[in-house]
Parts: structure tokens; sequence; C-alpha cells
């Protein structure tokens, strides 16, 4: 590869595999908050809070973590705002404490925190505004969870506690939700460059991430397996067909979203912005390359595959959107498996092909513990995909949504997630809120 293109494909890796603690929306309320506490310079007497609708849909039915088993906007701002630690992150909620957990309930019960939705938005935007004693800070993240593009105390801008960013120029944005948009011929991914990226790739400039990745996404898959989390996917896969490597890889990455969806306190490195899908591209891989007797070096490999290809692929759908990010995630999963199967290139094109033809249609209605149950069947069809490609079983051109070639095909996805299931992404969150009765 070309050494630009090369450090392209690693600083990608670098920037998207970072630590997160629990569900990424309500998390990065609760860091939203904290940052508007920071600047505000003291703890806030009230909170306001706007949210875009898909912030709103995926906090309304996922645990917050370290929260005690509370739920809601409500509790992610005001926990952040009264214990978290702004310099963490999307690790925010680390260190709150039982204290804190407590006037959290006490401070919700009272009406603190004030959530209303904000209209014509990216489809991720937060905005905190904190108030005390007189004085007002705001702070705003918008199309990534920690994009900060506003940060003020009465006004004024100040950058204490965030690099303050412009916002993105990606799919999120308004702009570019409507089209491709002319900077896509800047997108640095392609499946040819992603392919000559797991060959070529030097470990070392990725055994960070990718350990790290590995190490703590299959630590919470552990622990869905063995505690009685959401609803028990996982458990549940795994208990009936243990030896079947297909329904073990399911259950793994299922486990890790039941224990993530319920509150879990441990940290998992997230992809596309994801936890679950963070989980999706490492724990079928690594569970099949350890299946295959490989060396970790290969398994690493096949991991950052992974990763591109999700990211590749989400890339065209955007941050947010009615289209589920696991079918993303177990693209990249397929893709792997297949590499680490010894597929051609070509048949590792045609993993791909089939899974987004297969399951390209799942919607997102919010995090919740059934996004386990979507994550076992975006896997199950990524491996139907991989072993329909090394059979040369594949789908074509003509095929519904397939274009005639995989790079059309992704887009082609991506468009109908970003711009055809817009109105769907509207009459889900209606139907969530009590807006539209069926």
């Amino acid at each position: 590869m070309e050494s630009d293109s090369y450090f392209k494909h690693v600083t990608m890796l670098r920037e998207e595999l970072v630590c997160a603690l629990g569900c990424t929306e309500p998390i990065a309320v609760a860091y939203v908050s904290a940052l508007a506490r920071a600047a505000l310079g003291r703890e806030p007497e009230r909170l306001a809070v706007r949210c875009s609708g898909n912030i709103i849909k995926n906090v309304k039915s996922v645990t917050v973590p370290n929260s005690g088993g509370q739920r809601g906007i409500e509790v992610a701002a005001t926990l952040g705002a009264i214990g978290g630690d702004e310099t963490r992150a999307l690790e925010v909620l680390q260190t709150v404490t039982d204290e804190d957990r407590t006037r959290c309930q006490e401070l919700v019960r009272e009406g603190y925190c004030d959530v209303s939705l904000e209209a014509g938005v990216p489809n991720l935007y937060i905005r905190v505004v904190a108030t005390a004693r007189g004085h007002e800070a705001v702070a705003c993240v918008q199309d990534r969870h920690t994009n900060v593009v506003e940060l003020t105390f009465d006004g004024t801008p100040t950058h204490a506690h965030a690099i303050v960013a412009t916002p993105c120029d990606g799919p999120g944005t308004m702009e570019s939700s409507e089209t491709n948009g002319e900077h896509e011929a800047d997108w640095p991914l392609s499946l040819v460059s992603i392919w000559e990226f797991a060959h070529n790739v030097q470990l070392e400039d990725i055994r960070e991430v990718i350990g790290r990745q590995i190490d703590l996404n299959e630590a919470i898959a552990v622990e869905g397996l063995s505690g009685r989390w959401g609803a028990n996917i996982g458990r549940t896969l795994l208990s009936t067909r243990p030896n079947d490597i297909t329904c073990r890889v399911r259950a793994l990455a299922a486990a890790g979203s039941d224990a993530r969806m319920s509150g879990c306190p441990l940290p998992v490195v997230i992809c596309c912005g994801s936890g679950n899908q963070g989980i999706t591209c490492s724990q079928p891989v690594v569970e099949w390359g350890r299946e295959l007797g490989r060396p970790k070096s290969d398994i690493m490999r096949a991991v950052a595959l992974s990763d591109l290809v999700a990211i590749h692929a989400k890339h065209f759908v955007g941050e947010l959107s009615a289209f589920c990010g696991a079918v993303s995630a177990a693209c990249g999963a397929g893709a792997a498996i297949a590499w680490l199967r010894g597929a051609t290139f070509e048949q590792y094109q045609a993993t791909v092909v089939n899974t987004l033809a297969n399951v390209g249609g799942i919607v997102c209605d919010g995090a919740k513990p059934s996004c386990a149950a979507k994550i076992a069947s975006a896997v199950d069809a990524a491996v139907l995909g991989c072993d329909m490609a090394l059979l040369g079983n594949s789908l074509h051109s003509g095929d519904g949504l397939v274009a005639s070639d995989p790079e059309q095909t992704i887009r082609s996805m991506g468009y109908v997630g970003r711009v055809g299931m817009r109105p769907t992404d509207v009459e889900i969150l209606n139907l969530m809120t009590g807006k539209t009765c069926v």
C-alpha cells in the first residue's frame, strides 16, 4: 500500500476504536452534561437538554451505566452533571458513587432536568444548558458522540475542558444526508484497500488498539454469558448448540450486548460510534480464529479488517438512522471470517454483498435488550453469506438492491438507510414516544 493510504487506515482505527462505558448515546448525554458543568464551574441548579430524535430513541429504553438500573435522558444528564468526570469522555460515568446515584434519583423526581426534542438538526445532536447563580454554560456535540461544536460560559467560548471542533462533514450532517456528496471522492476506504491493509499492516501499528478491543469486548461477552443480563440472548443461544462454532460466535456477540444494554459497568471498545458494533466486529472473528487454530497475529489482522469493513459500510449510512448498525458490523465480521477461512478476494467481497442483501432492512428502534437478538441474526446472516461465497453461491446484480459491483451495493444500501428510511425513522420515534397510536 502507498504510505499515505496506509497511514489513513491506521489513523481511522485509532480514532474509531475508543473505550466507552455502556450504551454510547446515554453516555454521550452524560459527557455533554459534565462538560457544561465543568464550564459553569459549579454544580448546576438546573439542566435543559435538547436532543435529536435519534438520541431520544436510543436512550429511552436502555439502562444508564453505573446508575443503579435507572433509565432515560434525564438520568444520564443529571448523573453526568453531579458525578461525571468530563476528562474521561465516553467513560464519564466510571467514577460515580452511591451518593451520586441516590441524589440523581431525587433530582430527577424533582424535575431538575428538562428534556425536549430539537428539530432540524443532525441525527446525532445533544445540547445541554446548565444554569447556576445567574450564570449559564452551554455544551453541544453533533455528528459524532465526542465532537464538541459549542462550549460557552455566559456566551463566551471556553476551550478549557474540551477541544471544540467544527461540525463534521460526514453523512450524519444535514447537508450531506441528502446525497453522497462530492467529498466522497476523498473517502480513503474501499474493499480493495482494506484487503491490502489486512495483509500488509505492521502489527505494531495496530497491536494496542486491536488488542484492547479483543480483551475488553471479550470480558463483557463472558460476563453476558455468565450473568443474567437483559433477555439472555447469548446464554439462550449457547445452551442450545454449545459445540457449533456458528452458534458460539452469535452467542458471544449477543452476550456482550445483553450485558451492555442492561447497564453492565464494564467498558467496551466501540466501532462506528457503537459498543454493540465494536463487539460484533471483534468477538465472532476472535472465536472463529481460535476455532481454526490461527495465530494471534492473524486474528488481529482479521479483526482490523472487520472493523474497517464495518466503518466503510456504515459511512454511507451515517452515524444514527433507522438502519440497524449491527448489519454493517456483521458485514465486517463475515468478511473477516471469510479471510480467516482462506477466501479469495472475490469471495471476501461476495460475503459483504450476500450479508447486505439478506439483512439490509433490519430497522433500528432504539438501544435496548433486543439489540442482542438483532446482532445474533446479523451475524448468522454474515456466516451464511460467507458459506455461500466460499461455495460459489453468491447473489448477483439485479437481485434486489445488489448492484453491478460490491462498492456500489454498499453505497446503494447506505442510501436506503440514510435517505430512504428517514420517514421510517420519524414514524418509529412517533410510535415510541406515543405521538402515533395504531
